[in-house]
C-alpha cells in the first residue's frame, strides 16, 4: 500500500495510516517541495523527539524501517512538521 499524507499544522502530530493493519516494512519520504524538516515517531512525535527527515527528497529525507519478522500497528506511526502544509509519501508492506 502507499499514500501521500499532508501535515496541515506544524507542531501537530498526524497519524500516517488510520488502519488496523499491521506493517512489516515501511519507507517514509519527505517530499521534494517541502520547506521544513518532517519528524517521524509515535503519537507524541515533535521537533524535540522525532526522527528528522530533511526537506528536498534526498537520502536524508527518507527512512526505511523493517519490523520483520515482527510487525507494528499501522496506526502507531505519526508524523509532524516544522512547516505547515508539508507532506510525506510512504509505501509499506501490510499484513
Amino acid at each position: 500500500d502507499s499514500d501521500i499524507v499532508d501535515i496541515p499544522s506544524a507542531g501537530t502530530a498526524v497519524q500516517l495510516l488510520n488502519s488496523r493493519d499491521k506493517i512489516a516494512w515501511i519507507k517514509i519520504k519527505s517530499l521534494a517541495a517541502n520547506s521544513g524538516i518532517v519528524y517521524v515517531g509515535d503519537s507524541a512525535v515533535s521537533a524535540t523527539n522525532g526522527y528528522e527527515l530533511d526537506p528536498g527528497g534526498g537520502i536524508d529525507g527518507e527512512v526505511e524501517i523493517d519490523f520483520r519478522p515482527d510487525t507494528i500497528k499501522a496506526s502507531n506511526i505519526y508524523v509532524d512538521a516544522a512547516s505547515s502544509g508539508d507532506d510525506v509519501s510512504w509505501i509499506a508492506i501490510l499484513t
